[in-house]
């Protein structure tokens, strides 16, 4: 399932996305926004995989938006007008819905969404997903499906894995989560990433794991984390 949020300064415009995305069972609407603050703060803590975006906002217009944006999720425009079409396909929109819209033409831009993907996934043959990454002075492969958690120290990361020792790297939670797969690895702390397929329980704010290890949950966190989970 595609996660997404939705941003439009018009509430009526939302709950339209809203009801068209619960009666889809390709795309989970995670949160829905008014304020294009919220939202930014919203993808530093959690990337999500789609964005639909209105375009004549107040304080910035969606295209500005969308520009800030790194990385940038795949976009479907929302909009009243027609006149940016152009400008929305230059920054590699995958749709422009002219409002009104249908829920059958909503439904044609999210199998965009599906399909491409379906052709990212098809790129990486599955379990040989693997992360490049700068340890000392060198290069060192390491196989996504081999990360057990993922701690913060300050300016430093420490990967726990599988088998021998931890992996340490100098970059941010931030820039290590936007490599990863979208909704494979979860933020769930300040300090803390974790394989979404390697929680076992979540009780009185703790994520216990199936390596054992217990991590906490941050109150900033807990709703996107619940939502996934909960699927």
């Amino acid at each position: 399932m595609i996660t997404a949020i939705a941003l439009d300064d018009e509430p009526p415009a939302l709950e339209i996305i809203r009801a068209f995305c619960g009666r889809m069972e390709d795309v989970q609407l995670l949160q829905a926004f008014t304020s294009s603050t919220e939202a930014a703060r919203y993808l530093e803590q959690q990337p999500v995989e789609l964005l639909f975006l209105d375009i004549n906002m107040p304080s910035i217009s969606g295209i500005g938006f969308l520009k800030q944006l790194d990385p940038r999720p795949m976009v479907i425009f929302t909009t009243s007008y027609s006149e940016y079409a152009v400008e929305s396909y230059e920054l590699n929109a995958l749709d422009y819905l002219v409002k009104p819209f249908t829920f059958l033409r909503f439904q044609q831009a999210v199998q965009k969404a599906v399909d491409a993907r379906r052709l990212r996934e098809q790129a990486l043959p599955a379990g040989q997903e693997q992360l490049v990454l700068r340890v000392d002075y060198g290069l060192v492969k390491l196989p996504i499906s081999s990360i057990r958690f993922i701690e913060g120290l300050d300016n430093y990361l420490k990967i726990h894995v599988k088998e021998g020792k931890p992996v340490v790297v100098r970059m941010t939670l931030k820039a290590l989560l936007e490599k990863l797969p979208a909704n494979a690895f979860l933020r769930v702390h300040r300090s803390f990433i974790v394989p979404l397929a390697g929680v076992s329980a979540v009780r009185n704010k703790l994520i216990s794991l199936q390596c054992g290890e217990e991590i906490p949950l941050g109150s900033s966190y807990e709703e996107a984390f619940m939502q996934l989970f909960g699927q």
